[in-house]
C-alpha cells in the first residue's frame, strides 16, 4: 500500500531523515517506534505532503506521490491524524467531522453510521465544541474525522499521547477492528512497547533519522529495545 525508498528530508540546512525505507502492506498495522526527536513525525508529514523530501521516493498503491499536494494525497485515500490531534476547537464535533467530508468533495453528505458505531460517545456530543472535549475525546474525534474520508492508508501519530488509560484501550480496540476489517493499511507512530506489541504486524525502529531495527517486535531483543526505546 505504501512504500518509501531512500527518503532524505531536511528542515532548512538541518537534515532529519537519512535514507529511510519502509513499507506498509494492505490490511496490516506497521508501527514506527523511537524516542522523541528521531524523525517519526517528520516521516509522516513527508508521506502526507506537508514536507518536501530532498531525495527519495514515496509510492502509494504503486503510484508516486512526490508531485501531489497534501490535499490531493488525501483524496487519493490517505488519512492523517497528527500528533496533538489538531481538531478545530471552536467548531462543534459535527462540524469537525464534516471537514472530512468537505475534504473529499462531499459537503452535503451525511456522516456514515459506522463512524458512530466505532465512536458512540461522539454521537452524544455532536453540538459540543471540540475545545470543550477531554483529551481522549479529542483524540477520538481526530481519528473519526480521518476515517470519514474513507482512507485506504491511515497515518496515526502517537494516538496514546497524554490519553487516560481507559481511552487508550478504546483506541486500541478501534485500531484492532480496522485491522480485522482488512481493507486498510495503518502506519502507527508509537512509543509504548506494550501498546505496539498488541497491534503491530511489523515494526520499524528509528534512531537519529535512520531505521536501525526492523521486524516483528517479539523477535527483537530486550537489549536492542532498551537501547533504542528507553528514556
Amino acid at each position: 500500500m505504501l512504500t518509501i525508498h531512500d527518503l532524505c528530508v531536511s528542515y532548512g540546512e538541518s537534515q532529519v531523515l537519512w535514507d529511510v525505507g519502509l513499507h506498509v502492506p494492505a490490511g496490516q498495522v506497521v508501527c514506527l517506534m523511537g524516542r522523541n526527536g528521531v524523525g517519526k513525525t517528520t516521516l509522516l508529514k513527508s508521506v502526507m505532503g506537508l514536507l518536501k523530501p530532498r531525495t527519495g521516493a514515496i509510492t502509494f498503491r504503486d503510484r508516486p506521490l512526490t508531485a501531489l499536494s497534501s490535499d490531493r494525497r488525501a483524496r487519493q485515500g490517505i488519512g492523517y491524524v497528527p500528533q496533538g490531534r489538531e481538531i478545530f476547537p471552536d467548531m462543534t464535533v459535527l462540524e469537525n467531522l464534516r471537514i472530512g467530508l468537505i475534504a473529499q468533495g462531499l459537503p452535503t453528505a451525511t456522516i456514515p453510521d459506522d463512524i458512530f458505531e466505532l465512536f458512540p460517545g461522539l454521537q452524544t456530543m455532536l453540538h459540543r465544541k471540540g475545545g470543550y472535549l477531554s483529551g481522549g475525546q479529542q483524540q477520538q474525534l481526530a481519528i473519526a474525522r480521518a476515517l470519514v474520508t474513507r482512507p485506504q492508508l491511515l497515518l496515526l501519530d502517537e494516538p496514546t499521547e497524554g490519553i487516560q488509560p481507559s481511552i487508550i484501550l478504546e483506541i486500541e480496540a478501534i485500531i484492532q477492528r480496522l485491522k480485522e476489517a482488512g481493507n486498510m493499511a495503518i502506519l502507527l507512530v508509537e512509543q509504548y512497547v506494550e501498546f505496539a506489541s498488541r497491534l503491530a504486524d511489523h515494526v520499524f525502529v528509528m534512531e537519529q533519522g535512520s531505521i536501525v531495527l526492523e521486524g516483528k517486535l517479539d523477535d527483537m531483543s530486550d537489549a536492542d529495545l532498551q537501547r533504542y526505546l528507553a528514556f
